[in-house]
């Protein structure tokens, strides 16, 4: 994260060590400090074993959070818990910096949080920036596009409000058009065709989710992404539910652009998130919103000559808070220990869990059935219970944190486990499920 001149003259480099247990006045050994801290242990060294069923494994992961055991919390797709270490290097980080009175910014910190994104991502560690969560990603693509009255946008009826709201209200200014399918959960082949119907001489957008906040479908994201390459379309997505919970391939999905937030999947500080721009779709997103940082160096404001970073780092800009994107980075870092793989192994593994349990009890699952494309999030109703009746149930009887789903007109209940979560928390649903005797 460079700054001019911020990072190359003295003053700049004070308080520009982040990682390090202790700050010093020494900027060069502050960033050095920063460059040679390993990804961390995160309390799991001496752990054995991690099969998707290994529930003694999982067990002391959840011993990693502070998340009360008061309730089992299965809501995952709208806040996640940050493990005990990232809650701890937030503070720390906060501490110190506030006992130096110094942003914080530092290249050394920026550089590894971003090599740990394009991991995450599947992606080049200058495709990535940072920025406050999905929908923040979500404006940045939406108003930076070089949309017009009469261009159109397809997108599906299960997207969250906040990849929504910024078409819609763009809409509204500029007179482009919204086209909307609805999602075959039962055939990813249906909803190819669906889209395919949509597409025509004034279509210039597509925009979607990963995995639907709706109902946890997973779309065909590569298939989608040939069809719109073969058709000239600028491809986004909103990767709010799939990022931390799903390994994830930039170039296989074929986007242009990825946003998400660092709340959820990825179990990071609230207030962070994550927008990745492929190197060739840089100048298709004019940045709007620009600073310090947005820069490629020297600028003149007599003459008017100025540049843009050619990463994705144009999109940031000004002062953030830099104990936060540090705390995005262990969160990353402690996904990476256990491998995206090991953790997408533990979720599929709960939801399908959840799915046949639900389904012995009676309950009619909204979620797509097949294993190709449902993930760790599941929704379901009861007959004879409303929406709010039955996470009203599921919280008073049964301590049971869920989200109810109004997404779509789908009136439905979703529970989302992740790595914390244990089969017993799952099997409670199950058994409040099979308890109303359906």
């Amino acid at each position: 994260m460079e700054r001019r001149g911020f990072l190359k003259g003295a003053t700049g480099l004070v308080g520009a060590s982040l990682v390090g247990s202790k700050l010093t006045s020494s900027a060069a050994a502050d960033d050095a400090q920063v460059a040679a801290v390993p990804s961390p242990p995160q309390g799991m060294a001496g752990v054995r074993g991690g099969a998707k069923d290994d529930e003694a494994f999982w067990t002391q992961i959840r011993q990693q959070f502070r998340l009360s055991y008061k309730r089992i919390y299965l809501n995952t797709a709208g806040l996640g818990p940050s493990p005990r270490h990232v809650i701890r290097a937030v503070s720390e980080m906060s501490e110190e910096l506030e006992d130096l009175c110094e942003t914080g910014h530092s290249h050394a910190l920026w550089t590894l949080a971003k090599e740990r994104a394009g991991h995450i991502f599947g992606c080049e560690p200058e495709e990535i920036a940072y920025t406050r969560n999905t929908t923040d990603g979500v404006n940045i693509v939406c108003n930076g596009l070089p949309l017009k009255a009469g261009d159109e946008v397809i997108t599906t009826t299960h997207e969250h409000v906040g990849n929504t709201i910024s078409w819609l209200a763009r809409a509204r200014r500029d007179g482009i058009r919204m086209r909307v399918l609805e999602p075959s959960t039962t055939s990813a082949g249906e909803t190819l065709d669906r889209f395919a119907s949509l597409i025509n001489d004034r279509t210039r957008v597509i925009s979607i989710s990963h995995i639907t906040t709706a109902t946890g479908q997973v779309l065909p994201m590569a298939e989608i992404g040939k069809l719109a390459k073969e058709h000239g379309l600028f491809y986004f997505v909103d990767g709010a539910q799939s990022v931390g919970h799903i390994p994830l391939d930039m170039k296989a999905i074929g986007c242009h652009a990825y946003a998400t937030s660092g709340h959820k999947w990825l179990l990071g500080p609230k207030g962070t998130g994550l927008l990745y721009v492929r190197r060739d779709a840089l100048d298709e997103i004019e940045a709007k919103w620009v600073g310090a940082y947005s820069g490629a160096g020297d600028f003149d404001m007599a003459t008017g000559a100025f540049g843009f970073a050619d990463t994705a780092q144009r999109y940031e800009f000004g002062t953030v808070p830099v104990s936060l994107f540090h705390g995005l980075s262990e969160a990353m870092g402690f996904l990476l220990d256990l491998g995206m793989d090991r953790v997408w192994a533990r979720s599929h593994y709960l939801g399908q869990r959840l799915i046949k349990g639900l389904q012995r009890a009676g309950a009619d699952v909204v979620s797509p059935l097949d294993s190709s494309e449902n993930s760790g999030i599941i929704v379901f109703r009861v007959n004879g219970m409303t929406r709010p009746q039955l996470q009203s149930y599921l919280a008073k009887d049964y301590k049971i944190r869920s989200r109810g789903i109004y997404e779509g007109g789908l009136e439905a209940v979703r529970v989302s486990p992740h790595i914390y979560s244990t089969g017993a928390d799952v099997d409670r649903v199950i058994e409040a499920v099979d308890a109303l005797n359906l």
